[in-house]
């Protein structure tokens, strides 16, 4: 088994892959990189017990006698060889895999390097998406909603369902939704039409490579699902991951019916303004007090332990009664981020009720929804 690659090609699309690979691994072969040699084209994957994602891209080749050296499959220790790549300028790197003791000579411009492989057969082999449900939508779409979802999940592995996005298929549209108890965020496309109604909750690690590795164009991607995994693919890349088990909280339910009082704020601003007065916040609440009279929003935070105490004013545009609501600085700063838009606006109805965060300015075909719970004003 014989091939040339570009390194820069190589090392870029095995950093692709390279990422959902653990550090702590239970087979010591998921520390590999497979790589399945079929012609003129090199299908490299790495994957975990839940995950697995193949990329496809294409090789240099000399012209060989040997019919065996146009195909083969090997596993490759994925850290030594993404060092080396690193560490190797822009050149044609020369594979060569001996078949009877699995050994990999790597040459370039500079040297030769040998490094032992394993047999490829003892790699874990790929779900199979049996009985799936299948529907495409632009990549880009794909991409937006995990990054406006996806910092929302939680990392309580008590409560398994809530660590993943919850996805809601319906055939007028999808729903992103993702909660830590804490905070919320639903997001709404209705120009995806899904066959049948159902939903499925994506694990948070498969869905932070995923937005690393989809191109955010309108190039399609074809989505497949059972009742135990999830599979994304394009004429590139496919990933393949297993769906959390378990029901999704009744998310419907926390969101309120409700909320009379308008306040719309520039963004950008409110987001300056809660790092700075956030510095003199108790360290374990990061609680900031919005007071808001009239047109006027005061923000301020105190820290009694070390007698720390912020205050700022910012314009806005208010309707409603007066009213002082806190809320965790941190957390809203977070969600602000993934917020797109000049304004936003916040929807309230009294101090112990959550607030609603939306941007101003609506996005063709979406419907965006973030939800903070308040704190106990004082404490």
């Amino acid at each position: 088994m014989h091939f040339i690659v570009s390194s820069t090609s190589l090392l870029k699309n095995l950093q692709l892959v390279g990422g959902i690979i653990s550090a702590n691994v239970v087979l010591p072969i998921l520390e590999d990189f497979l790589f399945e040699l079929d012609g003129n084209g090199l299908t490299l994957t790495g994957g975990d017990m839940e995950t697995m994602i193949k990329v496809q891209m294409e090789i240099q080749r000399e012209i060989t006698d040997a019919e065996g050296d146009k195909t083969g499959r090997i596993c490759i220790p994925s850290k030594i060889l993404l060092e080396y790549l690193k560490n190797l300028p822009e050149q044609p790197v020369h594979f060569t895999i001996n078949k009877d003791d699995n050994s990999i000579e790597i040459s370039s411009n500079t040297g030769k390097y040998k490094i032992g492989g394993e047999k490829a057969d003892e790699y874990p082999k790929e779900p199979q998406p049996n009985d799936a449900t299948s529907f495409t939508l632009p990549s880009v779409r794909l991409a937006e909603a995990i990054n406006k979802t996806l910092f929302a999940t939680s990392t309580d592995t008590l409560r398994p369902a809530m660590t993943g996005v919850y996805f809601e298929l319906a055939q007028d549209g999808i729903t992103f939704v993702a909660t830590d108890a804490h905070r919320l965020v639903k997001l709404t496309r209705n120009d995806i039409n899904c066959p049948e109604e159902g939903g499925i909750i994506v694990p948070r690690k498969p869905l932070q490579q995923l937005k690393n590795i989809i191109p955010g164009d309108d190039s399609p991607l074809e989505i497949s699902y059972n009742s135990s995994h999830l599979f994304v693919q394009n004429n590139k890349i496919r990933l393949s991951c297993r769906l959390i088990e378990g029901k999704f909280p009744p998310y419907k339910a926390v969101i309120p019916a409700d909320n009379p009082f308008n306040l719309i704020i520039n963004r950008n601003d409110l987001i300056s303004s809660l790092r700075r007065v956030s510095i003199f916040a108790n360290k374990s609440t990061s609680q900031v007090v919005f007071d808001i009279v009239g047109n006027t929003v005061s923000i301020s935070a105190q820290d009694i332990d070390f007698s720390y105490e912020g205050k700022e004013q910012l314009n806005c545009q208010y309707n409603g009664e007066d009213m002082k609501i806190a809320f965790n600085a941190r957390l809203l700063i977070e969600m602000l981020n993934n917020m797109e838009g000049e304004e936003i606006k916040l929807e309230l109805s009294m101090p112990s009720r959550a607030g609603i965060y939306r941007p101003v300015e609506k996005t063709e075909n979406e419907d965006l929804l973030m939800l903070l719970m308040p704190l106990m004003v004082g404490i």
